[in-house]
């Protein structure tokens, strides 16, 4: 087999084109998920019984299912009762309810962690609950669980790829189009591999931004 590479350096726009895609949502569907965890852990922690039997029950079902089931049932499922989503809203919803319940779980081990004398202190203060999570708890929780915060972006961003079954043309989307032309697996599949470790470096450094920008996190960016 020889490799020929000059073949598919006509698709390179389109897959850098869907790169940008395939971050984008991976971005959209984590900052809708790291507000639904932020919430969903304060619940955890500070509300009544039925609040928290019911965000450990949302919790308990994006966790215990597969997520492209999940999309699946937005995209397929819910037409049956007149809710028609397109495949970028159904993949994008669905990895933001996804995302939403674990970062639930890595948030409420953040709100575990905070020192209690801030917490006291921002009572002195006269804070309200919600200051209190906006101002005192989620920057800790952003610091604290930066690592496992930063690992899931990276996951979700690497996830995007199951967005293509959907007809999303995202990264993997195109592959699969250029490769259903071209026939040039080898080529197309082994530069779509590089091109999402550059993706991921990306993705590692654009959450690094955020953290310093609005936190201070002190981290590596990759």
């Amino acid at each position: 087999m020889t490799l020929q590479y000059g073949q598919i350096v006509q698709y390179l726009p389109d897959f850098l084109a869907g790169a940008f895609v395939a971050l984008w949502i991976a971005a959209v569907a984590f900052a809708g998920g790291l507000l639904i965890g932020l919430a969903g852990a304060a619940a955890l922690t500070f509300g009544a019984w039925p609040v928290r039997a019911l965000v450990t029950a949302y919790v308990r079902f994006f966790t215990y299912t597969p997520q492209l089931v999940q999309v699946f049932f937005l995209f397929f499922a819910l037409p049956e009762i007149g809710i028609i989503l397109s495949p970028v809203a159904a993949v994008l919803i669905g990895m933001t309810l996804n995302a939403g319940a674990y970062l639930t779980e890595i948030e409420r081990a953040g709100f575990a962690s905070v020192p209690q004398a801030e917490l006291d202190a921002a009572a002195c203060m006269g804070f309200s609950r919600t200051q209190t999570v906006w101002y005192v708890i989620a920057p800790h929780v952003v610091r604290a669980l930066y690592p496992a915060l930063s690992n899931h972006y990276i996951i979700m961003t690497l996830g995007t790829s199951m967005a293509a079954i959907f007809g999303v043309e995202e990264l993997t989307g195109r592959a699969l189009n250029a490769n259903a032309v071209s026939f040039r697996s080898v080529e197309i599949f082994s530069t779509v591999a590089v091109i999402y470790i550059a993706l991921t470096i990306v993705a590692s450094t654009l959450l690094w931004l955020v953290g310093r920008w609005l936190f201070r996190v002190k981290a590596k960016a990759f």
